[in-house]
Order: C-alpha cells, then sequence, then structure tokens
C-alpha cells in the first residue's frame, strides 16, 4: 500500500534574532513548534524542520517586508509559495499576552483556511534595488525640509535686524546669506540667532548636496538596472516618483525655492 506524503503548511512569526515557526498537516493539526535563527542557516534549518514532516504546499509568514524579508527571500528561492499574514489583533493580545507560538500557529492556520491570501513580494529584483537606493534620499529630503521650516520659524520671531535681512530674500539667496553669519563670541540674541541660522543653512546646503549626488548615482543605477523595470506587477508604474515631502508647502517663500540650487534674479 503506498503512503501519501503528508501536505504541510507552515506559519512563521518573525523577530529581529528569531523566527519561531509552527507546522499544521492538511487535516490541520498541529505537528510542532520550533525556532529558528535569523541567519541564512537558520532559514535553511527552518525549511528542512518542515519538509521533515512532508511537502511543504505553503507557508503564512507575519512581515514579509520587515523581520521576514530575509526568510521570505530564502523560500521563494527554494520554491515555496508565501502568504503575508496580519498581525494578530492589537486588542486580542492585550487580552491574552504575547505568545510566539500561538502567534505561528495562527499564521498557518490563517493561511491554511485561506484567511491571507496575498502572495508575498520577492522583494529581490530591480523595484527593491530601487527602493534601497531611494532610502537615504528620502532622509536626506526630510532633513532639509525640517532645516528649512526651522529657518522660517526663527526668520518669523526673531529680532527685526535678522527679519529683515532674509524675510524677503527666496531659499537660495537666504541659504546663502545666512549660511556666511559671522555672530563671533558674543552671547546677545542677534547673535544666538545668527548662529543658529548659519547651522541651519549650511545643514540644508549640505544635505541638498547629498540629494544632488545621490539623485546622479540613481541615475547611474537605473541605467544599469534597465532604466525602467522591465517586468512589473500590475498597477506598478516603471517609474518611481518623488514622494512629496510633508513642511515644504508651509514655506512661504516663492515657488522656485523648491529647488535650492536654482539660482534665480530675485
Amino acid at each position: 500500500m503506498t503512503t501519501l506524503a503528508r501536505q504541510i503548511t507552515g506559519g512563521v512569526d518573525t523577530h529581529l534574532d528569531v523566527h519561531v515557526a509552527a507546522a499544521l498537516d492538511e487535516r490541520g493539526a498541529l505537528l510542532g513548534v520550533e525556532s529558528f535563527e535569523t541567519t541564512p542557516k537558520g532559514y535553511d534549518k527552518l525549511l528542512t524542520w518542515l519538509r521533515s514532516f512532508g511537502t511543504v504546499e505553503l507557508l503564512g509568514v507575519e512581515g514579509t517586508g520587515s523581520y521576514g524579508a530575509g526568510l521570505t527571500r530564502h523560500l521563494h528561492s527554494e520554491g515555496v509559495r508565501v502568504v503575508e499574514v496580519d498581525r494578530p489583533n492589537r486588542q486580542r493580545r492585550r487580552r491574552h499576552g504575547k505568545s510566539d507560538p500561538e502567534d505561528a500557529i495562527s499564521a498557518a492556520r490563517a493561511a491554511q483556511g485561506g484567511d491571507a491570501t496575498g502572495e508575498a513580494k520577492t522583494r529581490d529584483g530591480n523595484v527593491e534595488a530601487m527602493r534601497v537606493l531611494r532610502v537615504a534620499r528620502a532622509s536626506a529630503r526630510k532633513g532639509r525640509t525640517q532645516a528649512l521650516n526651522q529657518m522660517r520659524s526663527l526668520i518669523s520671531t526673531g529680532p527685526d535686524c535678522v527679519r529683515a535681512d532674509l524675510r524677503h530674500l527666496n531659499v537660495y539667496r537666504m541659504l546663502e546669506r545666512a549660511s556666511s553669519y559671522r555672530p563671533g563670541t558674543k552671547r546677545d540674541l542677534v547673535s544666538i540667532n545668527k548662529l543658529t541660522l548659519r547651522m541651519l543653512a549650511r545643514r540644508a546646503i549640505e544635505l541638498e548636496e547629498e540629494i544632488k549626488d545621490d539623485g546622479d548615482d540613481q541615475g547611474n543605477s537605473q541605467g544599469e538596472l534597465g532604466q525602467t523595470v522591465s517586468v512589473e506587477p500590475v498597477g506598478i508604474p516603471s517609474q518611481l516618483p518623488e514622494v512629496a515631502q510633508p513642511g515644504v508647502g508651509a514655506l512661504d517663500w516663492p515657488p522656485q525655492s523648491h529647488g535650492l540650487m536654482l539660482r534665480t534674479g530675485g
């Protein structure tokens, strides 16, 4: 008599250092729960452990775009289907407490029962490469915007001589002027304002240079990646637009101010 291999559904509760996995058979019976390190060797051990029970059909993984990203890439490379599982309900977690084994079992049951159907992204193609390239640029843009907004606030509330010196300048001229301040060793209000404005102006200029350099690097990388993503999921554009940074609209300067390195006649 031929014995058919069991069809295994797994679930993984992901963490920074340790993943907890659970295995269910085709009838939903729990076969085991085990913990594994978040390393390539640990990922391999996790899959080997699941396969020791039978044929692995499906895995439900929490956080496939965060703590579970490395495991998800490994599973895809091994031809295992992975679905994204939502984190457990927070209210339920507060009532019953956090349990990694229970969360792993819940992830497996959600995958097996069809509650989790979203296919996990591979996160190993051109789109992921471009996303990684944009991380530093996004933080630089946010820091630049913050510095400009802080300068605007200081100018609006600062001493009259500082306001008169800067308030009517566009952003480029304002940064150029404020970055050249020489407040000296005095510690009166005017000197402190000028010192602070100089620090913020130089920070904004440095971040603008960083953004420009990073943009050049991204342009080169896009060329190496083929300018646009050759194969795209439906609904995802090939060109990834910059996300508008909150707070930029609060700058009450001329429109050309949004490009700091744009020289204007004003």
